[in-house]
């Protein structure tokens, strides 16, 4: 019976987590700065595609900045997320893609991304206390950013 319950809890607290990833990025779709810093501990560790290196706390303030360089809405598609639950302690990764119009670009861009997201249970709710961003570069020694894989 108790193997049953864990069994269950961790079924529970899987799609707790994908239903917030999720949430990201229907806010990110509907340019909410709001609702896509909600889920990230204040003081999470950020290491994003953008300098710097990492960063802590997703500000609400640097969101909307973020948000405003974009015609429109923006796309943020999580794809293949593998979760992993211990307690009150979670790991997941997999993709994100991207896909808008940025107003600097003038022409609609897509690309995909991996991603890994750690995230603590506090008072009852998942927090990101850690996110990691990359797109991998060709090492031919261009460095161009591969934005053109695919899951």
């Amino acid at each position: 019976m108790l193997i049953a319950t864990l069994k269950d809890q961790a079924s529970k607290d899987e799609a707790d987590i994908l239903a917030l990833v999720q949430a990201i990025d229907e806010a990110h779709h509907n340019k909410d700065a709001a609702a896509i810093v909600a889920p990230y501990a204040q003081d999470s560790v950020i290491c994003d595609l953008a300098p710097p290196l990492s960063h802590r706390g997703m500000g609400l303030q640097a969101k909307k900045a973020w948000l405003d360089t974009w015609e429109g809405p923006i796309d943020r598609e999580s794809h293949d997320f593998n979760v992993t639950v211990s307690g009150d302690f979670a790991f997941c990764h997999g993709f994100y893609r991207l896909g808008g119009t940025p107003k600097s670009a003038g022409q609609p861009i897509s690309f995909w991304m991996r991603a890994t997201v750690c995230l603590l249970r506090t008072e009852g709710a998942w927090r990101i206390v850690h996110e990691h961003t990359s797109v991998p570069f060709y090492m031919d020694g261009s460095l161009r950013p591969a934005f053109d894989l695919k899951p």
